[in-house]
């Protein structure tokens, strides 16, 4: 835990009392703060007042005395309205923030100098963490991981000089910490998200530049300029005097990190030099891992590892849970387990990353469906299709892909791994990749996935992958 020492001696409100909030609770009250807690949730109430924290309802109580409100990045700050806390807290003069602005604090207070890796991006946020706190594994670094992945921020051990900070933040957490401040940010890219709390994609972009924008004094920017929006904010930042490393996998750079041919390439004064080769890494496959990777060696390498270091770490990287994820292999048909692809443009990542496809798709449907997903279509040998999506589906496939309507999960793996095994093919893949969210069947992606492993394992003969 990280002591919370920026607000000893006084009182903050805390609402939101999920996972971070709890945490920030003990995180204030051990640096000798004085914490009144508040949720919306009896049960969560209940929870903080068995931890012996002071609970109240924040609309019967006198906010003069309160010096920060900390806020659960779930309750909107600006669209579609400012939660009701946030309105009171204006109104009183009190300063609404998060766990991330604690964190920043503390740093700054004890060990300014403590390496912080912070990434953010529409997509890829939790593989390029990941990954990054490998490589910093294993080059032997003390490496804290969490934030918008597993632990909240304010659990980990505190900051100190030799040990790293690697932390995903969501645009919601960025718009929490006004002084957010890494020694390396990470932009990995911007598409239209959550806009129904940012109101405008222009409102969500900006929020995600804070967090390169922010990078201290003889830091590092890395922002991947693949789409316009973060092409922009390279321009930006680097006008602005901050030092920026620009990362591409769709062209070569005259100055920066791009990928070419399955290499990761650092390019400066018209030389370029090679860092590290992905082929044949399974956690890393696809274009979009390209990215995850290329992002996160800019990261290693401005953390001073060396490209030997590098590519050990790259090779050994095991990859997350339930994003293509390789489950097992039986003789030649390879199982992928891609539960975390909940809609269509995820899914695309998937599917264009494998050639052989025997595809299990389907769910509670998202809105447009699979129509998006035409391209890949020639790739899939045949569909397995579940749940509240399958005849929907099944509706967009025909003519196109051969298809069937199984159901459930449980038929459509043992009829996929039966039709993979029986064409010979010397590369088929069965795919879990659902273009859809699970809970018409399973309570989240995670439990879907570590279905579909069981189910994987269960079958005679798999070997894992290593």
């Amino acid at each position: 835990m990280i002591p919370v020492t920026c607000f000893a001696g006084k009182t903050v409100a805390v609402f939101g009392l999920g996972g971070s909030g709890l945490a920030s609770c003990h995180a204030l009250k051990a640096g000798g703060a004085e914490v009144i807690a508040s949720d919306d949730g009896i049960d969560r109430l209940a929870e903080a007042a068995r931890a012996g924290f002071v609970t109240a309802d924040l609309r019967t109580v006198s906010w003069s005395n309160f010096a920060a409100l900390v806020l659960t990045p779930g309750a909107p700050l600006t669209h579609p309205a400012p939660h009701w806390t946030v309105l009171a807290a204006q109104q009183a003069g009190v300063e609404v923030i998060g766990d991330i602005e604690l964190f920043c604090r503390e740093r700054r207070r004890h060990a300014p100098n403590a390496p912080f890796v912070a990434i953010t991006g529409t997509n890829g946020k939790s593989t390029t963490t990941a990954l990054i706190a490998h490589l910093m594994r294993v080059a032997g670094y003390d490496t804290q991981m969490g934030g918008n992945i597993g632990t909240a921020i304010l659990s980990l051990e505190p900051p100190l000089d030799g040990r790293v900070h690697v932390i995903e933040m969501s645009s919601y957490q960025i718009d929490l910490a006004p002084s957010l401040d890494p020694s390396v940010g990470i932009l990995l890219n911007i598409s239209e998200d959550h806009i129904d709390r940012h109101g405008t994609l222009e409102h969500y972009a900006e929020v995600k530049e804070r967090l390169v924008a922010g990078v201290q004094k003889q830091g590092t920017a890395i922002v991947s300029v693949d789409d316009d929006w973060s092409r922009n904010t390279a321009d930006r930042i680097a006008q602005a005097g901050q030092r920026v490393v620009r990362v591409s996998v769709k062209s070569a750079l005259a100055d920066g990190i791009y990928v070419e041919r399955e290499t990761i390439w650092r390019a400066a004064g018209g030389a370029r030099n090679e860092i590290a080769h992905i082929g044949g890494i399974g956690s890393l496959r696809g274009l979009h891992n390209a990215q995850n990777a290329a992002c996160a060696s800019a990261c290693a390498l401005a953390l001073g590892l060396s490209t030997e270091t590098l590519q050990n770490g790259l090779r050994s990287f095991p990859g997350l849970a339930h994003r293509m994820e390789q489950v097992g292999r039986r003789n030649d048909v390879l199982f992928v387990n891609d539960s975390k692809g909940t809609n269509a443009d995820a899914a695309a990542h998937a599917l264009s990353s494998f050639a052989d496809i025997f595809w299990i798709a389907g769910g509670k449907p998202k809105l447009g469906g699979i129509t998006s997903l035409a391209e890949y279509f020639p790739r899939i040998r045949k569909a397995y299709l579940i749940g509240e999506a399958a005849e929907e589906f099944a509706l967009t496939l025909d003519g196109s892909v051969p298809h069937e309507i199984s159901k459930t999960l449980e038929v459509a793996v043992a009829n996929a791994a039966r039709d993979a095994e029986a064409s010979r093919l010397s590369d088929a893949v069965v795919l879990l990749s659902p273009a859809c969210a699970s809970f018409d069947q399973y309570r989240n992606f995670e439990i879907r996935g570590e279905r579909f492993r069981e189910l994987v394992n269960a079958l005679p003969g798999i070997m894992q992958v290593v």
